[in-house]
């Protein structure tokens, strides 16, 4: 756990503030791209010429109010609106999306059919993860709040047979925080839940700086010790798995030291393990976890497994413009970002080095997912954008597909690539016997401008089921 002030770089100084518009690094500009040859490729050897159709099954759903299925990420790109599939122990399914009128929680069968009318959780803004349970679910979302930046607050909202039974605030004036944005993730153990969300700080020695905070909730909604306050700063993304005892693995991209960090039980102070140093300033990592890029997958025997948009690290050094000496410039290798996947020994160990799986000029990836497939397999799912145009660590381009492979736990392929048409908008439910199920917007996307505008929206959505 780190509750240290971080101190604040000379270029980042006073504010160091998160916001969806780029924040120079302190390289001039981006690296130029070398010239690659474009190709698929796993550097544990090629795919096999026989392979699963890995063809999704969906079903539609009608929604009952308007769903805003785009969202402006850092310098407006389009980004899929954060869904959340969960799964109950008794097999029966819930989806979160957001409308006008509240975060809204749809009940599903086993099979992705609608079984009830949506609960509307009033008040609520953002899907920040989802917890099914037999009984109802627990929701990660932001409430309203009264605060120096009049921002929300993070909060967990537990429905218990169609009637709310807590919503526990996890920031606030005590805590010199609040979220405006949670980028976040919510899981259970069984025992207790565990909430992890960007933050800003509203006083005290983090007042208008950007970090993390893993909070955690009993399943009576009542504060428990463990995490921490601060974390990550900025964090540009997370994940997080729930574990029976002890902390619960977590991992953040981190913007001021550059890359992707293990910050279990620890909240990634500079000795965290580093998974991949990326250039991570405000929007130049591939996508947030667990929002549109990646997910910790766990092994049987304990491994864990990760994906996400890379564009590598040609060079990576510490900041000397830093006084703190927490500061590293990195210098990407590609303007575009490929598909990596890295492997973690335990919950508290970093990869030898992360795998490469795309190397394609030209072609930016993104939307970068990753499930369990099977006893011994995973599915790496991604978007393309072809003829990419990229600045300020971000792209737009022409939408050449979604596509699904299956890869194994050494990173090799054993599949060939299949383009599918059901879309991936957030978290991915696993059914007891395997299944894979999660929500897609019926639209062709478009990556071709910036969103500059509002959302368009849906009253349909598909729920893709995959069975290994």
């Amino acid at each position: 756990m780190t509750s240290a002030r971080h101190s604040t770089p000379a270029s980042a100084a006073p504010g160091h503030r998160r916001s969806h518009s780029a924040r120079k690094p302190l390289v001039a500009g981006l690296a130029a791209t070398a010239a690659l040859v474009g190709a698929w490729y796993a550097t544990a050897g090629a795919a096999p010429s026989t392979a699963p159709s890995l063809t999704p099954t969906t079903t539609a759903v009608s929604l009952p109010a308007k769903f805003p299925y785009l969202s402006a990420g850092y310098n407006n790109t389009r980004e899929w609106t954060r869904t959340a599939t969960a799964v109950a122990p008794n097999g029966t399914l819930r989806v979160a999306w957001p409308a006008a009128d509240g975060v809204h929680v749809t009940p599903l069968t086993a099979a992705g059919k609608r079984s009830g009318t949506d609960t509307v959780v009033k008040g609520t803004k953002e899907v920040g993860g989802l917890v099914a349970h037999n009984d109802g679910f627990a929701l990660l979302t932001r409430v309203a709040d009264t605060n120096k930046w009049k921002e929300t607050a993070a909060a967990i909202v537990r429905y218990t047979n169609g009637r709310q039974t807590f919503r526990t605030k996890l920031t606030g004036t005590a805590t010199n925080d609040t979220s405006p944005t949670l980028d976040g993730q919510l899981t259970w153990n069984g025992a207790k839940y565990g909430a992890y969300f960007v933050v800003h700080g509203a006083g005290g020695f983090a007042d208008g700086h950007f970090g993390d905070k893993l909070s955690y909730v009993s399943a009576k909604g009542a504060k428990l010790s463990g995490g921490w306050s601060w974390g990550c700063s900025h964090n540009e993304g997370i994940a997080l798995h729930p574990e029976k005892t002890g902390a619960f693995t977590s991992l953040c991209f981190d913007d001021w030291r550059s890359g992707l960090f293990v910050s279990t039980g620890i909240g990634a102070p500079d000795n965290a393990p580093v998974v991949q140093r990326e250039q991570c300033w405000a929007g130049y990592c591939g996508g947030t976890f667990a929002g549109r890029t990646g997910d910790l997958v766990k092994s049987s025997t304990g491994r864990y497994a990760t994906a996400f948009a890379s564009r590598g690290a040609a060079s990576a050094k510490k900041n000397p413009a830093d006084s703190s000496g927490r500061g590293w410039t990195v210098t990407p290798k590609t303007s575009t970002h490929q598909v990596a996947v890295a492997f973690l020994k335990n919950r508290n160990s970093g990869p030898g080095k992360a795998i490469r799986l795309s190397d394609t000029k030209g072609t930016e990836h993104v939307n970068v997912r990753l499930a369990p497939y099977g006893k011994d397999r995973l599915l790496l799912s991604w978007e393309s954008l072809k003829n990419a145009k990229c600045k300020d660590g971000t792209c737009t381009g022409t939408f050449a597909g979604t596509s699904l492979r299956l890869i194994d736990w050494n990173g090799e392929f054993k599949s060939a690539t299949k383009v599918v048409g059901a879309r991936i908008t957030g978290d991915i439910a696993v059914q007891q016997d395997g299944t894979l199920t999660w929500a897609s917007v019926p639209v062709k996307p478009s990556y071709a401008t910036p969103l500059t505008g509002a959302s368009p929206t849906t009253t349909t959505l598909r729920i893709a089921r995959l069975k290994p």
